[in-house]
């Protein structure tokens, strides 16, 4: 038995058992410990991936059991965190009548279902994807209540309103559950080389992911999740515009 085979796979379930453990926590109240073990399961998934790739140990099961573990991990657990943050916001806005609102919450793992299934059949998503990526999608959900607790500690302002804004992060669920079934071409932080010419949109983003996270920590990541969204859609064009080009020099 080649033990390298299974260590992507043994990484992979740790990425299950952290979803699994943040439900737990988010259910006995601890949202701030559960988003946190979201975090974990995302560096889980990146690792048991990039594993795969350097132990050449890719499997059929590994990528059946990656879905499944993602999930819970990305869709079920996220979706838990943000229904109770949901609640938490309602009751510090005092709108106990809203009590349907963070329900809306579930629609996540439906969506997170659909689009790995999706995911699955589609042999055309191995360098990049169609839709917002699970993982970013539980990146972002388990991202607001920590990042309600850090405002809390500094001073309000503006990001401490939207992000306390129960309407705000029921919008932000229904969102998140449509980009990621949508036909959106999304770019893969997969590196096949470290040249610069293949890599240009990847080396951008990353940069500026840093920065942002250096300047404004947790605060970042909604913006981070944005800006990969809107450099999707300038490297799309930017392809387009590429080939629209090249096919008018041919014809000339």
């Amino acid at each position: 038995m080649n033990i390298k085979n299974h260590i992507p796979n043994f990484i992979t379930l740790m990425n299950l058992l952290a979803g699994i453990l943040s439900i737990y926590l988010g259910m006995k109240g601890d949202i701030q410990l559960s988003a946190a073990l979201i975090f974990l399961a995302a560096i889980l998934d990146f690792f048991d991936g990039l594993l795969a790739r350097v132990l050449d140990a890719k499997s059929e099961i590994g990528g059946q059991l990656d879905s499944l573990a993602d999930v819970v991990s990305f869709g079920v657990a996220p979706a838990f965190v943000l229904f109770h943050t949901i609640e938490m916001t309602l009751e510090m806005r005092g709108e106990f009548s809203q009590t349907y609102l963070p329900f809306i919450a579930f629609m996540v793992p439906l969506f997170s279902a659909l689009r790995l299934a999706k995911f699955n059949i589609d042999e055309e998503q191995s360098t990049s994807f169609k839709g917002l990526p699970t993982p970013a999608t539980g990146i972002l959900l388990a991202s607001f209540p920590i990042m309600i607790i850090v405002c809390l500690a500094e001073n309000k302002g503006l990001y401490y309103d939207i992000v306390t804004n129960p309407w705000f992060l029921a919008a932000t669920a229904v969102a998140c559950s449509l980009l990621m079934v949508s036909s959106l071409p999304m770019f893969a932080l997969k590196f096949s080389s470290t040249n610069w010419g293949e890599n240009q949109t990847r080396y951008i983003f990353l940069i500026i992911s840093v920065f942002l996270i250096i300047l404004l920590k947790l605060a970042a990541i909604p913006l981070i999740i944005l800006m990969y969204l809107l450099l999707s859609v300038v490297s799309l064009f930017s392809k387009s515009t590429l080939q629209s080009n090249q096919k008018e020099g041919m014809k000339e």
